[in-house]
């Protein structure tokens, strides 16, 4: 019942539109269908013209940005297989190399050696001094971080503890 008086109802609301039109001035009508032009426009032009529009404006800047991801991961590609290639060094070198790289950083630094593990206590190291220390102990020492439990105890400044493995072939693939 409610499809027929909804048909109904379009059916008496279109004959009302169509009475009106015909009761317009020629001018009035040329308005009415310039102004619904304008709204048909104006919705294809929000709808699908305007988000092309902006998806063309953002690539050149996102093709960028992937195109600079894409060099930073050939270059760890680069240095992991360089670090592959390397050969490996003597428990005893590891051990003088990673002694010779945590006394560098001072009292900050701690090291404790038992057997084929190195742990290595940090307390209040600039971020960047600690970055330099794992940069020097990977490439001098060829050890592998096994363990790393570091905090931020102030801003740019951690604490805490690092495991390294001594023997080669040590830490677990990831």
């Amino acid at each position: 019942m409610s499809t027929e008086s909804e048909a109904t109802s379009f059916n008496v609301l279109r004959q009302q539109m169509l009475a009106r039109w015909a009761a317009m001035a020629p001018r009035e009508r040329q308005m009415a269908q310039v102004a619904g032009a304008l709204v048909l426009l104006a919705v294809l032009v929000l709808v699908f013209i305007r988000p092309a529009w902006k998806s063309m404006q953002q690539t050149p800047a996102q093709l960028r940005d992937i195109t600079t991801q894409v060099g930073r991961m050939r270059a760890l590609a680069d240095e992991a297989q360089a670090l592959r290639q390397q050969s490996p060094v003597s428990p005893v070198q590891a051990e003088a190399a990673l002694k010779a790289a945590t006394d560098r950083l001072g009292t900050a630094a701690r090291m404790n050696i038992q057997g084929d593990r190195a742990t290595v206590e940090f307390t209040k190291v600039s971020g960047e001094s600690l970055a330099d220390w794992l940069g020097e102990v990977r490439a001098a020492a060829r050890v592998r971080p096994l363990e790393a439990n570091l905090t931020q105890s102030e801003p740019a400044h951690y604490s805490g503890t690092v495991v390294l493995g001594l023997a080669p072939g040590q830490a677990s693939a990831r």
